[in-house]
């Protein structure tokens, strides 16, 4: 362990401050629990889904796929710890444990914005060059693009982190947060954290690159298909981009809410932390239903499967 953090040897979540009685712990344990298993369910079934068919082995579908496991690893991070917390009382997470569960959380969330990007760069290439499409993009392509997306975002919270984990934590070991928040960790700390700080902001700050390719993408998107001739072509048109679309309003619409939450004079801490808690558990959830609502293709490809398996009897 390093020599700095010697003073404290674990960090403790309370969770919810205003909230410590044993009735309201048990409904946000029940909630909470409830809401980690159907988001589960869901993106473990556009993942499987995805896998066995392999009619949706095509470049979306694969990064559809790469966004449900992306929802599964930054849920799982954090929810299981939470509810040991308000079920149990098992507060307690080792240093590593929690410097882990902070690079993976903040690694993940990168990877998510990263591969928005590449999936609206893949609309923009099915709308404004159908003609190109299989031979500007492959799977092979999709591939190596997630690959790089996973590795970028793992390598853009290592170096804050590491930073981090030099610091001196020596006073209170009591995390204010549902999770090892990495801007929650920095409070604790004994020594300056002004450079912390500031390469957090500066990273941070880099992830709005994404959003401007996504705006740049969806304006060239929008552009090309007002220039179609027929109501029945633009509809067709844009409804191969809506469902993106709406994953894309979900993430920054609630990441926006989170921003401003945080910032507005005399929010409450619990407020805070439930908008957080929000932030973490509203897109995976909402991912699964919109992809399934919107998707012809995978619920196609699930009545398919049942069928295959003779759950659901075969019609003549």
């Amino acid at each position: 362990m390093n020599e700095l953090n010697d003073s404290i040897q674990e960090f403790i979540i309370i969770g919810f401050p205003g909230y410590q009685d044993r009735n309201s712990r048990f409904i946000i344990f029940g909630v909470l629990l409830t809401v980690y298993a159907i988001l589960l369910l869901g993106n473990l079934f556009i993942i499987v889904i995805v896998l066995i068919d392999r009619d949706l082995h095509t470049p979306m579908y694969i990064l559809m796929s790469n966004l449900a496991l992306v929802d599964v690893v930054i849920t799982t991070t954090t929810i299981p710890k939470l509810l040991a917390v308000l079920g149990t009382g098992a507060s307690g997470i080792s240093i590593a444990g929690c410097f882990i569960q902070t690079l993976f959380c903040g690694s993940v969330t990168a990877v998510e914005s990263f591969l928005l990007a590449i999936m609206a760069y893949d609309r923009y290439l099915a709308i404004c060059k159908p003609l190109h499409y299989y031979t500007i993009t492959n799977n092979s392509v999709v591939f190596k693009q997630v690959v790089c997306c996973w590795v970028g975002g793992f390598i853009a919270l290592t170096i804050p982190l590491s930073l981090t984990f030099r610091l001196q934590f020596c006073g209170s070991n009591k995390l204010l947060h549902f999770f090892c928040d990495h801007s929650a960790l920095l409070k604790l700390a004994c020594t300056d954290t002004t450079i912390n700080s500031y390469l957090s902001l500066s990273i941070g700050m880099s992830l709005i690159i994404p959003l401007i390719y996504i705006l740049y993408s969806y304006s060239r998107i929008i552009h090309s298909i007002l220039k179609i001739a027929t109501g029945d072509g633009r509809l067709k048109a844009f409804s191969t981009c809506s469902t993106h679309l709406m994953i894309i309003s979900v993430f920054y619409i609630v990441g926006a809410g989170v921003f401003i939450s945080n910032r507005i004079p005399g929010t409450s801490i619990d407020t805070r932390i439930m908008v957080g808690l929000v932030q973490n558990l509203f897109p995976p959830i909402m991912n699964p239903i919109i992809y399934c609502l919107r998707s012809k293709e995978i619920r196609e490809s699930f009545v398919k499967t049942l069928k295959r398996n003779k759950i659901f009897p075969k019609h003549n």
